[in-house]
């Protein structure tokens, strides 16, 4: 089994962007998952399951006229495996079908059965292969002019190569761009319909020289990263803001504050505003894709990684090798 991870480079990058990118350290993590899919000189290995079968490779599977791609009635969720270990598989699974009912899906899946499929494709790729495991159901037909029709609702599992982002942090500025609440978006559902605005929030913050952008929701507190939660730490105090309906409650969130608590550590799940994280004695942020990662800058500010961000991480990975 590989050991556990440690800093070390960020993955080079060449070309006519290598002096923007000099001084970055390590890119966000769903942008380094965006790069390795688009990055036609060096394909990741995939494998596909729709219908009962499993295919090699980036399979069509939604037509032209198919709901989804017209009207975004998507859901779908992320899990991993490194190291040999799929932690939380359960959960990402179970999470995916209750995004579908959320969106008036109706998985034609147990969220039993969709662990099974995971497993079994993992089980395809080397024991320590780096993995990202992403179930999806969506509309193909639809009800009228705008709803789908749940009896529509197919599955798809896609697993491919994604090697972990390592623990070298990553810069971050406060985005213009809000989350909306759950009156204006389904909000509890992990959906492709929310991703168009983390990607302009990404390419906003990507153009002013950052990583990742810290978005705020419609009351102006600070909501989450684009693609993480969100972390500070005050006093030897974890913070992280409190669920309010404009972000989803992660897993990985979830298990870092049991982990935390059971260690001893001071969680507190409040509001946050903005002009606290240029007091923060560290920033650091949890989601599925990279797990815990620390900030190195935010503004114009230098961070270091920090004492509660090592032992979140720690924690995080004696849990996934635990087996519980």
């Amino acid at each position: 089994m590989r050991s556990r991870p440690a800093c070390c480079k960020a993955p080079a990058v060449s070309g006519p962007n290598q002096a923007k990118h000099k001084a970055r350290t390590c890119p966000s993590d769903d942008a380094i998952l965006a790069l390795q899919i688009l990055n036609r000189e060096r394909p990741l290995s995939a494998i596909t399951y729709i219908d009962g079968d499993w295919h090699d490779g980036n399979v069509p599977v939604i037509g032209a006229t198919s709901h989804a791609i017209w009207l975004g009635s998507i859901a779908f969720d992320g899990a991993r495996a490194f190291e040999g270990v799929t932690p939380d598989l359960d959960r990402h699974c179970q999470r995916v079908v209750n995004s579908a009912a959320a969106l008036h899906l109706k998985s034609p899946l147990p969220a039993d059965d969709i662990q099974q499929i995971a497993l079994d494709g993992v089980s395809r790729f080397g024991a320590d292969a780096e993995l990202y495991v992403r179930p999806m159901l969506y509309a193909d037909a639809g009800l009228g002019l705008l709803a789908p029709d749940p009896d529509s609702t197919r599955f798809v599992l896609t697993v491919f190569e994604a090697p972990m982002p390592t623990g070298d942090g990553f810069s971050c500025c406060l985005s213009p761009y809000r989350r909306p609440g759950p009156e204006l978006a389904p909000t509890d559902a992990k959906a492709s319909c929310h991703y168009p605005n983390s990607s302009r929030a990404i390419i906003d913050a990507r153009d002013r020289g950052f990583d990742n952008p810290v978005m705020r929701d419609a009351l102006g507190h600070v909501a989450e990263f684009a693609t993480a939660n969100i972390w500070i730490v005050r006093d030897g105090v974890a913070i992280t803001p409190v669920p309010n309906g404009s972000f989803l409650n992660g897993i990985t969130r979830q298990r870092l504050i049991q982990l935390m608590r059971d260690d001893g550590i001071e969680v507190q799940e409040r509001t946050v505003e903005a002009g606290e994280l240029l007091e923060a004695d560290e920033i650091f942020n949890s989601g599925n894709y990279g797990k815990v990662q620390p900030v190195i800058q935010y503004e114009d500010r230098r961070l270091q990684p920090g004492p509660i961000y090592r032992r979140a991480r720690e924690l995080y990975w004696d849990f996934a090798h635990s087996g519980d």
